[in-house]
């Protein structure tokens, strides 16, 4: 059964829990989620910073958009973000064996999406700002793991040489398809129009790692 919650700023909501669902109406605080093993959330307006803050399993639903650091180390779990989302979301990302985090946002993205990545997945799919980027500066910096999908005919310039970008091969949409249906379900979107526009993917430079930057040969 669905937990109905109408907390307004409340901080830590469904921090940790493991199971049920939790359904929201008004602006929560911080750290939604915040680890969260196992429950549900979904929230029927904006979220605001460290959404999933080192959640471990799980999935949020927002029906609108999150502040930042969205995702910031998390281990496992999903965000589905209907709207867009601030600075430095999916920071630190991390997985391990079965425990693949993923990050969906339907807009636009703040600077530094997925500062330091050591895994897990990030979707962008850039609804609503085809004509521009639809992330700010500094994508991708300190990236060494994971994998990010960006939906745009803009590839960000500013790319770090630690990070390689190529358009999404069959394979590589293999890993994004099901993520971006699984988000059309949620809000309504079109799959079939979304699946047919061009994604570039990222990936760490295993001939530049990011590792390089604090040691010497």
């Amino acid at each position: 059964m669905a937990q109905k919650q109408y907390a307004i700023g409340e901080r830590y909501i469904g921090a940790g829990q493991s199971e049920g669902t939790i359904v929201l109406d008004a602006v929560p605080g911080n750290a939604l989620g915040a680890y969260l093993d196992g429950a549900e959330i979904i929230l029927h307006c904006n979220a605001q910073d460290a959404t999933g803050d080192t959640m471990n399993a799980g999935e949020i639903t927002i029906h609108g958009n999150t502040g930042d650091a969205a995702g910031y180390a998390m281990r496992g779990g999903s965000i589905y973000v209907q709207g867009d989302a601030g600075y430095r979301a999916g920071i630190h990302m991390k997985e391990y064996k079965e425990k693949v985090p993923v990050l969906v946002v339907g807009g636009k993205t703040g600077s530094f999406l997925g500062e330091y990545q050591a895994g897990g997945v990030i979707v962008v799919l850039g609804i609503g700002c085809e004509d521009r980027q639809p992330v700010g500066n500094f994508c991708g910096t300190g990236m060494h793991g994971g994998r990010i999908f960006l939906r745009t005919e803009h590839l960000p310039k500013d790319l770090p040489s630690q990070v390689i970008a190529d358009v999404a091969a069959p394979e590589d949409m293999k890993i994004a398809e099901p993520l971006i249906r699984r988000y059309c379900e949620k809000f309504g979107a079109d799959a079939e129009a979304l699946l047919a526009s061009r994604y570039y993917v990222l990936k760490p430079n295993t001939k530049n790692p990011y590792k390089q930057l604090y040691v010497t040969n």
